[in-house]
């Protein structure tokens, strides 16, 4: 009798533990990949867009290193999607950080940057002060999906 509850228990932990492991972990691990790919498609992005424009807004001109990307937050308002975050860059002889938001718009099925803008104060940004910066599109969003697998 001991020995047949112990049996039922066991086999409660074993289904337990196995739908644990079928469909909790895979969900999470697909939003971590889904946050990663995001990250890395914001840091692709911003690179491309301060390499191409020399930052010449940013810095004068001057020589310019990018040492770190940092995405803060996404947020979805209606059909757009803010990325805000911040670039810490080496200019000549000392750091500067440079604050980004950028809005991300779907257009016929293709996701694409919209308004962009960077400045050297930290800020906070609704959709609606955004579009207020349209960005002519120089580096494309799209082409910085990366297949992870």
């Amino acid at each position: 009798m001991i020995f047949n509850i112990k049996l039922q228990i066991t086999g409660i932990i074993y289904v337990c533990l196995t739908i644990i492991l079928f469909w909790v972990i895979p969900a999470l691990s697909f939003e971590e990949e889904d946050y990663e790919k995001t990250k890395q498609c914001y840091e692709n992005f911003i690179k491309c867009e301060l390499t191409r424009t020399d930052a010449d807004d940013h810095f004068n001109g001057k020589p310019f290193k990018i040492i770190m990307i940092n995405l803060f937050n996404v947020v979805r308002e209606g059909d757009i999607v803010i990325f805000t975050g911040a670039v810490n860059c080496w200019v000549v002889d000392k750091y500067e950080k440079l604050y980004v938001a950028l809005g991300v718009k779907k257009v016929l099925d293709n996701e694409q940057v919209s308004y962009y803008v960077v400045q050297k104060k930290d800020f906070s940004i609704l959709a609606t002060e955004l579009m207020n910066y349209p960005y002519k599109e120089r580096c494309q969003w799209r082409q910085y999906w990366l297949d992870l697998n």
